[in-house]
């Protein structure tokens, strides 16, 4: 069966003066026109393709790599706008409808915007849609804490950043757990830290155990501190057998949650050392 807007491992079956047909074990076949057919395909070969409609809502193949599959979300910019919508760039020739009524506002040229890709079963096309939260499902049914999950970040958040779990649910990665440059439109590893009663999910971008050495390691930093007079003569120069004799920590370590600490402006760092911030 050939799946439209999925990637489609086909057999090539007859060359035509437009493109190679391919086709499945169920004598479904479609066109995959010249301009996308290798030099070296034979009629007998298998590839891999993408499936979905042209600008005559034909249904054919590209090798091209579309941003996104169905069912799947993704970060796609706005190339035009249309009477019937408007149209994303997702790395196609045929550029992604978005109709008005997929809009929670008007969308503009240039601007970024997250979008679930779905098949629209009235048309047959594939279509997007930017009111994403309404694709989720209502409960993280089959996650478990310390699971990894593909984690797609698609807006800000009083606390950090909610993201798409595994094309499914909504996390919250929390703005304090952050230890790696991060950005709406990433898609990133991540791992479920608590499923809350409440069917809420947050979500750490570190393997468990992870953020509770940094904790850990943290308060040893502090401590020294306030015990020294609020000052460490340690910076990014120092010996690292001084920092490890010091913390029981490689220098690596001690500079991320020195770096952590910063960030949570408890620390203030100078040329001369580490001083606890007032």
């Amino acid at each position: 069966m050939i799946l439209l807007g999925e990637k489609n491992t086909l057999t090539a079956l007859r060359h035509t003066s437009v493109g190679m047909f391919l086709g499945d074990a169920y004598d479904n076949d479609v066109l995959l026109p010249n301009k996308f057919v290798p030099e070296n395909l034979r009629e007998g070969d298998s590839m891999e393709v993408f499936v979905y409609t042209d600008s005559e809502d034909r249904i054919v193949a590209t090798t091209q790599q579309p941003a996104l599959l169905v069912n799947q979300f993704g970060y796609l910019q706005v190339k035009a706008l249309s009477n019937f919508g408007a149209f994303l760039d997702w790395g196609l020739d045929k550029d992604l409808l978005v109709p008005f009524r997929e809009q929670p506002e008007p969308l503009k040229v240039g601007q970024w915007t997250a979008v679930y890709l779905r098949l629209d079963l009235d048309t047959e096309r594939l279509v997007g849609s930017c009111k994403v939260n309404r694709f989720l499902e209502p409960e993280p049914i089959g996650f478990k804490e310390g699971q990894e999950v593909k984690t797609f970040v698609y807006e800000r958040s009083d606390l950090g950043f909610n993201a798409i779990l595994d094309d499914r649910y909504r996390g919250l990665i929390y703005s304090n757990e952050i230890f790696q440059p991060l950005r709406i439109g990433s898609i990133v590893r991540g791992f479920i830290k608590t499923i809350r009663d409440d069917g809420g999910v947050d979500v750490v971008l570190q393997k468990p155990g992870y953020q509770q050495a940094v904790d850990t390691n943290a308060g040893k930093i502090l401590d020294a501190l306030r015990a020294n007079g609020g000052f460490l003569p340690l910076s990014d120069t120092s010996d690292p057998t001084l920092i490890y004799a010091q913390f029981g920590m490689s220098k690596k370590n001690f500079k991320k949650v020195v770096g952590t600490l910063y960030r949570e402006r408890k620390v203030r760092l100078t040329d001369e050392g580490i001083y606890l911030a007032p």
